[in-house]
């Protein structure tokens, strides 16, 4: 077939700017510890201004711009709406270097990030709506989970640079020494300068999609459609009464905010926790996103092979929480059981997403899929906007060993309520075994 081989290219030009988008997302998050001495930064914030400026990346998702930008996407399809996000993704990222930089008091350099953010994490969350919904259309009948498994495990690669790399690019000082501006914006201003590369092959990606539609007599978001693929406001509805559809979208919440809010502050766990120095730490951390850089797309292929998408959710969100267990009340000082449990959270980060992502094309017309996805993302990052400030405030309330466990009590009980919810989506897949949750995708039309 003529687009066969091009799909995996355009699966490329897809990955980039989420990888670019994940760099930059987690640039400070192997050096937030630094934030605990603000008086050694130039810059002037402290933890909980840290905690603050990284919700910010959720504000405008929460407050309703996933959900209206998610029905602009499937009115006006992905290279109109998607083009629009990537730029603004670009912007974003912009406005927080130039925050970084500028030399302003910490209060109006910390107002200037936190807007850079909001509008940078608007952008990142509808380009990564776009992406999975390219996905979804583009390896429709075959490799789907395999498809976004790699483009998640490539995305997480991007968050790995940035832990190994940030450090190095903001080399640790001694006491009494100060962190300058321009030292303290470098690892935000490489995760830029990947985000222009994104915007490129995005515009690629955007060529290749349309003559994608052309050679398919597609016609999203514009000319003659059929009347039962047209948008429908009620379409909204319908989701939000879905049990199915709640179960993932509650589960993507509370499982990501296990991990996602978790690595802004993983040094600051560790690094009390088991005695660690903070090169060790920033490897531990590292072990996140390489895990799923291995184990994501293999996860994905074994979902499409064998299906039994929801015991691979319970199994992944069990694992995660025992993870936090393990960092919460393994014996002080052991290193071994840092590395033990951020291995755990790292197969457990791996195996949701493989299964829960490629699910959602089976319970929602391909038409809804752009709504779909942002929903679940809205709802996401409603605990994406909180969790950060909450942990934020213990790290400046309490110091060392007390502040990580008090942190990671947070994470448990985020945990429990995913393993929860996992065995209640079993349960409603089982209840309704037509839908094909648990069937393999190469057995499911």
């Amino acid at each position: 077939m003529k687009f066969g081989k091009l799909k995996w290219v355009a699966l490329l030009c897809l990955m980039v700017p989420m990888f670019a988008s994940y760099f930059f997302d987690d640039a400070f998050s192997t050096l937030s510890q630094i934030f605990q001495h603000p008086e050694s930064l130039e810059l002037g914030w402290n933890s909980a201004d840290y905690g603050f400026y990284a919700g910010g990346y959720s504000f405008l998702c929460v407050c309703g711009g996933l959900i209206l930008c998610g029905i602009l996407l499937d009115v006006f399809g992905v290279r109109i709406i998607g083009s629009l996000f990537v730029g603004l993704m670009a912007l974003g990222a912009g406005t927080v270097v130039v925050a970084l930089r500028s030399g302003l008091a910490p209060h109006t350099s910390l107002a200037l990030a936190y807007a850079g953010c909001m509008i940078f994490g608007l952008g990142s969350e509808i380009a990564g709506v776009a992406v999975t919904r390219s996905i979804a259309k583009w390896f429709k009948g075959g490799n789907v989970a395999f498809a976004m498994g790699a483009q998640v495990a490539v995305a997480r690669l991007g968050t790995a640079l940035a832990f190994i790399l940030a450090p190095v690019l903001v080399a640790q000082k001694g006491d009494g020494e100060i962190y300058t501006l321009a030292e303290t914006a470098r690892p935000a201003t490489f995760g830029l300068a990947l985000i222009l590369v994104g915007v490129l092959l995005w515009g690629i990606f955007v060529a290749m999609d349309a003559r994608f539609d052309k050679a398919h007599g597609l016609t999203y978001g514009r000319g003659a459609v059929k009347e039962e693929d047209k948008f429908k406001f009620s379409d909204i509805g319908r989701l939000l009464t879905n049990g199915r559809f709640l179960l993932i979208a509650l589960l993507c919440v509370f499982f990501y905010c296990c991990i996602i809010s978790f690595k802004k502050f993983g040094t600051s766990i560790v690094i009390p926790r088991f005695d660690m120095d903070i090169d060790s730490a920033k490897w531990v951390i590292t072990m996140i996103p390489f895990f799923t850089v291995v184990f994501t797309p293999l996860f994905g292929a074994l979902v499409d092979r064998v299906g039994k998408g929801t015991v691979w959710m319970i199994i992944g969100a069990f694992l995660v929480l025992a993870a936090h267990m393990v960092l919460a009340f393994a014996p002080q000082g052991v290193p071994f059981w840092g590395y033990f449990g951020i291995s755990m959270l790292g197969i457990g980060y791996s195996l949701v997403p493989s299964a829960m992502w490629p699910s959602v094309p089976k319970i929602v017309p391909e038409r809804n899929l752009g709504t779909a996805y942002s929903l679940i993302y809205w709802i996401q990052n409603m605990g994406m906007l909180l969790v950060p400030i909450f942990v934020g405030r213990i790290f400046k309330a309490f110091e060392g060993v007390v502040a990580a466990e008090r942190a990671e009590r947070i994470f448990i009980g985020l945990g429990i309520i995913a393993v929860v919810l996992a065995v209640l989506l079993r349960h409603a897949s089982r209840r309704r075994p037509e839908l094909g949750l648990d069937e393999a995708s190469s057995r499911k039309k």
